[in-house]
């Protein structure tokens, strides 16, 4: 016996449902939320230190030995970028 329209429909909702049933839920939404105040607190301390975000494109090369000399350095990336702008522009 075929199914008419409305029932394969409903089936699909059902199959939909389960589906959202067994999905795990996203971090913001669960114990991840509480994340999202650590990167504030982080962003007001660093503004109390006079520090403030600064983006740029690198080459890939010249990224992978910063990353390389930030593992010896206590500061890690920012430290090293940090001491190495002062030195160049200084």
């Amino acid at each position: 016996m075929s199914m008419k329209k409305f029932e394969l429909e409903k089936v699909k909702a059902l199959k939909i449902g389960g589906q959202m049933k067994a999905a795990v839920i996203p971090d913001r939404f669960a114990q991840g939320a509480s994340n999202a105040a650590d990167k504030r607190e982080r962003r007001t301390r660093d503004a109390a230190a006079g520090l403030v975000p600064f983006a740029c494109k690198l080459p890939a090369e010249l990224v992978k030995q910063l990353n390389e000399r930030a593992a010896a350095e206590e500061g890690g990336v920012n430290a090293l970028v940090a001491a190495l702008l002062a030195k160049g522009l200084g």
